[in-house]
């Protein structure tokens, strides 16, 4: 896993099955796609989104819950994770592992994932078995039954889980602590596998109550992309999902949100098993749910200038021109519910101090203040995303990953289908606004990753490799 990667996955890492996407190959997919992408709504308030691909004679069905780490209850963090789990401990009908068994069976994959907004689960199967899996997560989405005899061991396991993200990577424990400090009063400060302390008290009835309020087919998306017709997906859809009967006690979301933010905040973790110190930068900024008419597409340029590829300005200056580091970007993380995040991050070449790295990025991103990007960054940046996304357009689960998290942070089916008119339309100028109101340290956490060098016998007990047994 790169640098980048790394960083970017420390809040917005969707647990349990780690992808991440931006927008514009969510959306330009989308277009390609067309007229054949059909939206339903069922009479019990289920979404149904259609994309067929008959290139192969498979389907990629995902159901999305409306819910995630950031909708949990304060003091028991890590719960809709935790949950995530339990969901596959069986209900009276199909007892644990049946479901997993027949996916075996025949020939499908499945797996699930949590982040701060949502929580699903997948299946790839043959298009002859999508009403079979279909049925099966209907049954799991209000017949969950749960005892302690199930429920503890899990919570076991995701306590190892905790060690193997976290507790063993220097980079990702950065991650966690520089979104604490950037979210003073929103819950995206806490980690999405939770504050161990807390895991270690969740319990069967606050999984039961925590299922009980936000399963259920009103508060569910189900996607499906592959080898069939939205009107054939449709009556499977009725015949499965809408003979569940909505949840009454299914809320809007209503989280705290964000006081004005005054000052710059710093930190430093000092590991002994870091190989590459680093320093990270990340501003809290609008989603393209939270953003005026224009605000994200324009930071998604601005991200791409700034820090993706051999031929933005971080890579230019900072590797290539003043060589002050090994590697260095930007990202513009989008897909948030409410507020979203713009990060800088770079490693320090031989002989740089990680200041000296930090005052080189501060350069850059004063020059784009000022001076704003050219036309030729501009057009190149709309040119390379279109492509990127029209590559990437090619696998079906990823078609289905791009419309269920659209629909999860704000957006809707049009919404995804417009974004490269959007894009079309971002000016220079936008650009340079977006960077000067938006790339204010007063709105900023900046993080020191460096290796710790006091003896093993000096160093926290957290700081210790821990030894993680793999479960199946």
């Amino acid at each position: 896993m790169t640098f980048k990667q790394t960083v970017f996955f420390a809040r917005a890492a969707i647990i349990a099955c780690a992808f991440s996407l931006l927008w514009p190959a969510q959306s330009h997919a989308a277009e390609q796609a067309g007229a054949r992408i059909a939206d339903f709504k069922l009479d019990n308030g289920l979404q149904l989104v259609v994309i067929p691909d008959h290139r192969a004679p498979v389907v990629t069905h995902m159901i999305w819950y409306k819910v995630g780490a950031a909708d949990e209850t304060a003091g028991k963090s890590g719960l809709a994770h935790f949950l995530e789990h339990l969901m596959f401990k069986g209900t009276a009908k199909n007892p644990a592992g049946r479901f997993s068994t027949v996916v075996a069976r025949i020939g499908g994959q499945e797996n699930a994932f949590t982040s701060q907004d949502y929580t699903g689960y997948y299946q790839r199967v043959p298009t002859e078995q999508l009403k079979t899996v279909m049925e099966f997560e209907a049954d799991r989405m209000t017949g969950l039954v749960l005892t302690d005899a199930v429920v503890l061991p899990e919570r076991d396991v995701i306590l190892e889980e905790r060690n193997q993200r976290l507790e063993n990577n220097p980079r990702a424990r950065l991650g966690e602590q520089m979104d604490a400090a950037l979210f003073l009063n929103h819950p995206y400060g806490r980690p999405i596998i939770g504050w161990r302390h807390e895991m270690e008290g969740l319990t069967r009835d606050d999984a039961l109550e925590f299922y009980k309020r936000f399963y259920g087919p009103n508060d569910a998306v189900v996607v499906i992309a592959g080898d069939i017709e939205p009107d054939a997906a449709l009556k499977l859809a009725q015949e499965t999902y809408g003979q569940v009967k909505p949840q009454a006690n299914i809320q809007q979301r209503k989280r705290p949100q964000e006081p004005p933010q005054v000052s710059p905040r710093t930190l430093t973790l000092a590991d002994p098993r870091v190989e590459q110190p680093a320093v990270q930068r990340n501003y809290l900024v609008p989603s393209f749910s939270t953003a005026k008419p224009g605000q994200s597409e324009a930071l998604e340029v601005l991200g791409h200038v700034v820090g993706t590829g051999a031929n933005s300005r971080f890579y230019r200056e900072l590797v290539v021109n003043k060589r002050v580091a090994t590697s260095a970007g930007a990202y513009y993380d989008s897909s948030a519910f409410d507020m979203g995040k713009f990060g800088l991050y770079a490693s320090p070449g031989t002989g740089v101090t990680l200041p000296q790295l930090e005052t080189a990025m501060d350069a850059v991103i004063a020059e784009v203040v000022e001076k704003g990007i050219t036309a030729e960054e501009l057009e190149r940046a709309k040119s390379r995303m279109i492509a990127d996304a029209i590559y990437a357009q090619d696998n079906q689960a990823s078609m289905a990953r791009w419309y269920g998290q659209a629909l999860m942070t704000g957006a809707t089916v049009e919404d995804v289908k417009l974004w490269p008119s959007r894009l079309k339309a971002v000016t220079a100028q936008q650009v340079q606004d977006a960077a000067r109101e938006w790339l204010d340290k007063k709105r900023s956490v900046t993080g020191y990753l460096i290796k710790d060098t006091a003896p093993p016998s000096e160093q926290p007990a957290s700081l210790q490799p821990v030894k993680v047994e793999k479960r199946s």
